[in-house]
């Protein structure tokens, strides 16, 4: 049975300290993907800088790294991390929904057979935050 298994990457802004991955990153982007998210898909991961993908109950501490700072060779790592870490959690039939930006998307797509869907590309974070906050209809926090 095919899930709408969806995926939001880490932010800067986060709390000091070990927190459940869900609590960690607490900028208003970061709340607002979640919580759409949260409403509707049947999955949602974090794509970690750090950890790689979280699932968001794991108990994380906080860090200061960006996929902005790596290299290309480091990206393509992180990547094939990522879909070793993706690989059992998933059915080739689940739909993959990235509202991450191209840093988390660019070398894991093309190692996943799954229909990758990207409902937020070629939007400004503006309208990203404006799409995410008209289409909310819980809140989690």
């Amino acid at each position: 049975m095919s899930r709408d298994v969806s995926f939001i990457s880490c932010v800067k802004k986060k709390n000091q300290g070990k927190h459940k991955a869900r609590h960690l990153y607490v900028s208003d982007f970061f709340k607002k993907s979640l919580s759409y998210c949260s409403s509707h898909h049947d999955k949602v991961y974090i794509l970690s800088a750090k950890y790689g993908l979280l699932d968001l109950d794991d108990t994380i501490e906080d860090y200061d790294l960006t996929l902005n700072n790596f290299k290309k060779r480091q990206k393509i790592e992180w990547s094939q991390r990522v879909y070793e870490q993706l690989y059992p959690k998933i059915n080739n039939s689940d739909v993959l929904y990235f509202y991450a930006g191209l840093n988390y998307r660019e070398h894991l797509l093309p190692l996943l057979v799954n229909t990758c869907v990207i409902p937020l590309e070629g939007m400004g974070i503006g309208h990203q935050l404006k799409f995410l906050k008209e289409r909310t209809q819980i809140e989690i926090f």
